[in-house]
């Protein structure tokens, strides 16, 4: 692991074993009264999205376009508490991409998050993890509250080729002196921008291009333990277990 001067991390399914946009949402519409329907029906829709195959920047800005009118302090205040829930709850990290980021900090080596997230949900896990910058998807904010629009483009594909050039030449050296960790296509270009890459998991693609390219393998992400939600509108903790059947078909994107 020596001689990388920074290394790029994807976060979903790369350090954790579960997609942190939507564990929150479920966790933040809970929590501001929504039934778990509210989650499932927003959940379907971009499943659906998905599967007529639209883009996953499409996607994104769709989640995304959901917050609309959102009280920006309450979506971090709630982004605190859901992953304060998680470390509680235990399984919320992969060991293997962890374990990985603490070889690279041991050597030296600045850790960079690129994420198609948002600050609010990253910012936590930034924290406990060390990272050293966070770059995302960044929602518009204006009089505290999200628009529904983004600042730029979703931190997906291109985008995250791009910001590995850019931190790269930030920091004086080059995109082949650093090394990049993913494992959804969507990562693929930022992976083929470094001069040394790494896939979780078992997208197919990305492991035929690892064959190709001699990159590095890592174990995909075990399936993370269920969460409960807080029900603040009723005034308890629930599991929701009478939904869970439904919540695990929306949850296989």
């Amino acid at each position: 692991m020596n001689g990388y001067r920074t290394a790029f991390f994807d976060v979903d399914g790369t350090l954790t074993t579960a997609p942190s946009m939507f564990r929150f949402l479920r966790h933040y519409l809970s929590a501001v009264g929504h039934p778990p329907t509210e989650y499932i029906s927003r959940r379907r829709e971009l499943k659906a999205m998905n599967e007529v195959g639209c883009p996953r920047e499409a996607t994104n800005r769709a989640y995304f376009a959901s917050l609309e009118g959102a009280d920006a302090g309450e979506v971090t205040a709630l982004a605190e508490d859901w992953f304060r829930e998680e470390l509680r709850a235990g399984g919320f990290f992969h060991e293997h991409g962890v374990a990985a980021l603490r070889r690279h900090q041991q050597d030296g080596t600045r850790i960079v998050f690129v994420s198609g997230s948002f600050p609010a949900v990253l910012d936590p896990i930034a924290e406990h993890l060390g990272a050293d910058e966070v770059w995302c998807t960044e929602p518009e904010i204006a009089w505290s509250r999200y628009t529904g629009n983004l600042h730029r483009p979703p931190m997906l594909s291109a985008a995250k080729a791009e910001t590995v050039r850019a931190v790269a030449a930030a920091h004086g050296t080059t995109p082949e002196h650093c090394i990049a960790y993913g494992d959804h296509i969507s990562d693929l270009p930022m992976l083929r921008t470094t001069g040394t890459a790494v896939v979780v998991g078992g997208d197919k693609v990305l492991r035929t291009h690892a064959r190709i390219h001699g990159w590095s393998l890592l174990p995909a992400a075990p399936v993370p333990p269920a969460l409960d939600l807080p029900l603040w509108h009723t005034g308890r903790t629930g599991s929701l277990a009478a939904v869970t059947n439904e919540v695990k078909e929306v949850e296989s994107v």
